[in-house]
């Protein structure tokens, strides 16, 4: 099939490489706010295995070309729209563009997170002349290549058989080891990937509500994590406390959700909260820092690890360390801090602030004369540290887990203290 992509997502540059490893004859229209030349450079592209080396492949075969404009009677099978949800417009005047020639049958896939409806909206705008789908971006970052490719599920959603058989004739290579497709009306596929990731966030937030009651009452939140967990009407999933969630996707999903509930004429309390409580538990390793030391935190120097908003990303959009830094610099703190993957992208963000934060390439060289070390992002290389190395270098042997991926009682055999999410230990309790 011809395919026209329109986007400078993540899921545009998967969808990119991944359909023209297969046979279909792709162009990729980056949008004007990332064009190639920035979005080839980019790190968090780079970091995610398979992309870079297939999409250079397909280039180098013919299998996909990349334009800055649409083509003169440019004819296309399917236009797949991966946008982020403020560049709707952009999708409305590419497909009015004069130069854009639908043949019989051709099939509109909405792959952005857009007000529910829009797919229609947009179908409309063509004069009728596609059929519209809404395929919501379920990929996973730090493995989108498998996402798609092996795909666990796709939400399908249309309402014409037509357009269903060509959406499933367009992702066939990766649809042979079972049907991956759970196929709907379009406003209810568009309304499921906003209701899946409210209630994994509402999920979230509860477990760290819980784990804030722990630390009151002086329970390990490990155990009350695990009875929960036992129970087959709960489960485990997403029951783990931290220190909050980021992500391009998954926040603006919550916010495109609440959106779309004030929209209709309803009030989400729940959702609000839900909000709230992950943008206040972004606070809480300063919060445990302040109560450690009873505010006198000016001079202290805090090694961080981690800064991604999850491991395996080289992004931080909305990522907990950027709570938690604004919070350290306002009370006079430095920063030592390390990050396997997004060191450039904070350097970015946090703009001319040397005074205040040194970036290092390794994660001791972080603790090196450190008062304490803050865990943020639980990258793998992070998991089992050298202990006794740590008790040396950190003034007061201070840790403070903001991902519970630590044992508080091994920890403390180790002569250092420990202050988890709901967990907490001493060297002098043993």
């Amino acid at each position: 099939m011809r395919v026209l992509l329109y986007g400078s997502e993540l899921s545009t540059a998967t969808a990119a490489a991944a359909l023209s490893s297969v046979g279909h004859v792709v162009t990729w229209l980056p949008h004007g706010d990332t064009p190639w030349s920035t979005l080839f450079n980019e790190n968090w592209l780079r970091r995610e295995p398979h992309l870079v080396e297939q999409i250079q492949q397909s280039l180098e075969t013919g299998a996909l070309t990349v334009i800055a404009q649409p083509e003169a009677k440019l004819a296309v099978d399917v236009l797949w729209l991966a946008l982020s949800p403020s560049q709707r417009e952009s999708a409305a005047d590419l497909l009015q563009h004069p130069g854009l020639t639908w043949e019989k049958g051709s099939v509109l896939v909405n792959n952005s997170t857009f007000p529910v409806g829009e797919t229609e909206r947009l179908q409309h705008l063509t004069g009728e002349c596609a059929l519209g789908v809404a395929l919501p971006d379920t990929l996973e970052e730090g493995r989108a290549w498998e996402s798609f490719t092996r795909p666990g599920r796709w939400l399908l959603g249309c309402d014409a058989p037509l357009a269903e058989q060509k959406l499933r004739e367009l992702l066939r290579a990766f649809n042979r080891r079972r049907d991956a497709f759970q196929v709907m009306p379009t406003r209810a596929a568009e309304l499921t990937k906003l209701a899946i990731n409210g209630m994994l966030a509402t999920r979230i937030s509860y477990m760290n509500e819980i784990a804030g009651l722990a630390d009151t009452l002086g329970v390990d939140v490990e155990h009350v994590r695990q009875g929960m967990g036992g129970d087959s009407r709960i489960g485990y999933e997403y029951l783990y406390p931290g220190c909050g969630f980021g992500g391009p996707s998954f926040s603006r999903d919550l916010m495109r959700l609440a959106d779309v509930q004030v929209a209709s004429g309803r009030q989400s309390a729940l959702l609000e909260h839900v909000l709230d409580i992950n943008e206040q538990k972004k606070e809480t390793l300063f919060r445990k820092l302040w109560s450690y030391y009873s505010g006198a935190l000016e001079g202290k120097t805090i090694a961080i690890w981690g800064a991604a908003f999850k491991p395996g990303t080289a992004r931080i959009d909305h990522a907990p360390v950027l709570t938690l830094l604004d919070a350290l610099w306002a009370q006079g703190v430095h920063v030592q801090l390390h990050d396997p993957a997004a060191t450039p992208a904070l350097k970015a963000a946090v703009g001319p602030r040397n005074d205040l934060v040194t970036f290092v390439d390794n994660p001791y060289d972080a603790c090196e004369a450190a008062n304490a070390l803050m865990l943020v992002t639980e990258w793998k290389t992070y998991w089992n540290p050298d202990w006794q190395r740590l008790a040396e270098q950190l003034g007061d042997k201070l840790i403070l887990d903001g991902r519970n991926i630590y044992d508080p009682e091994f920890v403390a055999s180790c002569g250092l203290k420990y202050r988890g999410i709901g967990r907490r230990a001493d060297p002098t309790s043993l």
